[in-house]
């Protein structure tokens, strides 16, 4: 007999009153317990998943941090002349900090765009195949989930915005009597 159930997060629970209800004639396994191998394989595609995910926000944030040095630099004059008209150096840094977060933005949207072309392409044209024997499927399984995608969107923005905070604080280090060029 199989038993099937609509929640797959109360397997162990549903196992157990199967087992219990069952006489001592009869055996009941959980999937998990009959095939393991597949769930093992399963968990270590989570943990490369992290790790991907992680390496990814990690590249993002040192080329953000490289194009914001690259922002003030370009713009040590510029900030020079607001620090002598009056303006504090958090205000300078906001608008830095501003203009780094509407670049992620366009990055994610970019970005976000270019792979839900190609996630629903692979969903319904299926153009990447794999080796049933050894991968169990035909064809790379896709799930979406829009919840996921939003949080993953609202932690690489704040972990950039971050990480982006400490060379903005080179501003509060600019002197403008050595930035503004007399002529």
């Amino acid at each position: 007999f199989e038993v099937f159930i609509t929640n797959f997060s109360e397997i162990e629970s549903k196992s157990q009153e199967v087992y219990e209800q069952t006489g001592s004639t009869l055996n009941s396994q959980s999937i998990i317990e009959k095939y393991p191998a597949i769930f093992e394989w399963i968990n270590l595609f989570d943990t490369n998943i992290y790790l991907i995910i992680a390496l990814m926000i990690l590249v993002a944030g040192i080329n953000m941090i490289t194009a914001l040095l690259v922002l003030i630099l370009e713009r040590t004059q510029m900030v020079g002349i607001l620090k002598a008209l009056g303006s504090t150096n958090v205000s300078i840094r906001k608008v830095f900090l501003y203009n780094a977060g509407y670049l992620i933005l366009r990055g994610l949207f970019w970005g976000n765009l270019l792979g839900l072309l190609l996630l629903f392409a692979q969903k319904y044209g299926k153009f990447i195949s794999l080796n049933p024997e050894t991968y169990y499927v035909n064809t790379v399984p896709i799930y979406l989930n829009v919840n996921y995608l939003i949080l993953l969107n609202i932690g690489t923005l704040l972990l950039c915005l971050l990480m982006l905070i400490i060379p903005s604080i080179i501003i509060s280090k600019i002197s403008p009597a050595k930035t503004i060029k007399f002529e």
